[in-house]
């Protein structure tokens, strides 16, 4: 369980640098309004991109040119096409990035790529009221299986001593998010889960807590 997972801890106790986690721009499936999930590839809108841009100006207005900053990234192309624009803002090399499927978006089985409304019409709403978070597709990844797969990747980057900057998704950056700062465990999703942001936005997070460095202009929460 993500509560029995130490994460985010150095040889000195606690991970030296910052954390940056952006949640990449509106692709065509979000301006279509369907549930996207872990697909491998939807591109970006020209709204992405802006939005990507946006981000891009905000860490380079907070960073500076060139700062010492890892890159990383959901394997997704839509993270992938985000980070681009924000790493030539940076002046980083976008090649120099790294992956893990573990950053990925929540799995949504047989509901993935379809339309909200198609889905709303058989199931009934899928957004919860109060968490405003996906609710689990039958098939679907469960948030515990997201808190712990990003509780793994924490752990195993934990002694990277410097500033990051980490491109995912809305819903597995709201685990991720909660998982790092520390919140209680949501009774009805089973792991932490942040607020949401818009589409666009990106947050610093230091020593367990969680600033907005940039709340983008795109949908929200998911």
């Amino acid at each position: 369980m993500c509560d029995g997972v130490r994460i985010g801890v150095g040889r000195n106790g606690r991970r030296g640098g910052r954390d940056f986690l952006a949640r990449h721009g509106e692709t065509v499936f979000n301006a279509a309004r369907r549930l996207q999930g872990d697909h491998a590839h939807t591109p970006l809108t020209r709204a992405g991109f802006a939005q990507a841009d946006e981000m891009g100006r905000a860490l380079r207005a907070s960073l500076g040119p060139g700062p010492a900053l890892t890159l990383w990234a959901s394997p997704t192309g839509r993270a992938l096409q985000t980070l681009a624009v924000i790493a030539e803002h940076l002046e980083l090399d976008w090649h120099g990035a790294r992956t893990d499927a573990r950053l990925v978006e929540i799995g949504m089985g047989s509901w993935g790529g379809r339309y909200y409304a198609d889905v709303v019409a058989e199931v009934g709403p899928v957004i919860d009221p109060i968490t405003h978070a996906l609710k689990i597709a039958p098939d679907g990844e469960e948030y515990v299986a997201i808190a712990e797969r990003v509780s793994g990747w924490l752990a195993d980057t934990a002694d990277d001593m410097g500033d990051r900057l980490v491109v995912m998704h809305g819903i597995s950056s709201r685990v991720m998010r909660g998982v790092m700062t520390g919140l209680p465990i949501d009774p009805s999703m089973g792991s932490p889960l942040a607020p949401g942001l818009p589409q666009g936005s990106v947050v610093m997070i230091e020593g367990g807590h969680e600033t907005v460095v940039h709340l983008g202009g795109g949908h929200a929460p998911v």
